[in-house]
């Protein structure tokens, strides 16, 4: 039985992968807080800003390496290819509460893309 916090986490994940930022957004409570490599984003509407441009635009596919996850806590891994990178893997660790992810822990590799970049120039 797969819990109710990873269920959640991983209905997001496929809205989001799936190019439905709407869909994907429903999944998070208005105020929101996501750690990321960038800093930290707080809100619904920061959170679709800083993902939009991943989703829509770069994102090819995504591969899940993992999910694991209890009634609050879920954690997935998994590896995404993109425009500029064939393999750029990420994982994230939510909270859930009342049935919306209200913290999100979301890292992933930088350097496929710094080398990307440095490559491009």
């Amino acid at each position: 039985m797969i819990s109710s916090a990873l269920q959640i986490a991983l209905a997001h994940h496929r809205a989001w992968i799936d190019k439905d930022l709407d869909l994907a957004m429903s999944y998070l409570a208005d105020d929101v807080v996501c750690e990321a490599p960038a800093g930290r984003i707080e809100g619904v509407e920061a959170y679709r800003a800083f993902l939009a441009p991943f989703a829509e635009r770069l994102l090819i596919r995504a591969e899940m390496i993992a999910a694991f996850g209890d009634e609050t806590t879920a954690v997935i891994m998994y590896d995404t290819e993109t425009v500029p990178v064939a393999s750029a893997p990420a994982a994230e660790c939510v909270t859930v509460r009342d049935g919306r992810i209200v913290h999100n822990r979301f890292l992933f590799d930088r350097a496929p893309f710094e080398a990307a970049a440095r490559r491009r120039q």
